[in-house]
């Protein structure tokens, strides 16, 4: 799939998003606040997953997303540009970072984030701060969180 290539905004790329139903909400969110959407595959999941359709409902339109057949792929169409890691490995809140236009904000799978080698390849890795003794937030809350706060300090929204 190709996107359009004078789009200017955020993107969102989830890796090898593995529950239909958070992927379903992610699309949801993307299409109603105007961001693009980008799968690093293999999914966990078929997009005919009953439980993706009854959450995606009429929201999802496949232009408006891309899909990459691996990491390699995503990264490698990825050069020159900022990518922002999403992750409770981080030490820095996303409320101290300067987002821009046309950040790449990666979120990892529901179970397991991304592997230690994405960890290594990004330069940017941004947490949501938590209350003591919590894990973390289910990664469509998290999507529209930092997708708010990317739209409000690039002046998109």
């Amino acid at each position: 799939m190709t996107q359009n290539l004078t789009y200017r905004g955020p993107k969102i790329a989830l890796f090898e998003p593995e529950i239909p139903q958070n992927t379903a909400a992610i699309i949801r969110t993307c299409s109603c606040l105007g961001a693009k959407l980008e799968i690093i595959e293999p999914c966990g999941f078929l997009l005919s997953d009953k439980r993706f359709k009854r959450v995606v409902m009429d929201y999802m339109n496949k232009k408006e997303i891309k899909f990459y057949q691996s990491s390699k792929d995503f990264f490698e169409s990825k050069k020159n540009q900022r990518i922002i890691l999403m992750t409770t490995k981080a030490s820095s809140s996303y409320t101290k970072f300067k987002f821009e236009k046309d950040d790449t904000i990666l979120f990892g799978r529901e179970s397991a984030g991304v592997p230690e080698k994405i960890h290594k390849i990004v330069n940017y890795r941004l947490k949501i701060p938590m209350k003591n003794n919590k894990r973390s937030l289910n990664i469509a809350s998290s999507v529209a969180i930092i997708l708010a706060e990317s739209l409000k300090q690039t002046k998109l929204i």
